[in-house]
């Protein structure tokens, strides 16, 4: 019963590690996607 209860705590905690780098990723991908249109935006207005 501990070592299933041990298994299932550990494979929880590996998934929450997993989870954050993955949303890490996200949220920098989004960001460089923001900068893209951001500088897209900004050479419209100088070439206006």
């Amino acid at each position: 019963m501990m070592n299933k209860l041990l298994t299932l705590t550990l494979l929880i905690a590996i998934s929450g590690l997993f989870g954050c780098n993955t949303m890490e990723g996200a949220g920098k991908d989004i960001q460089s996607g923001g900068d893209a249109l951001s500088d897209s935006a900004r050479d419209v207005k100088k070439d206006m």
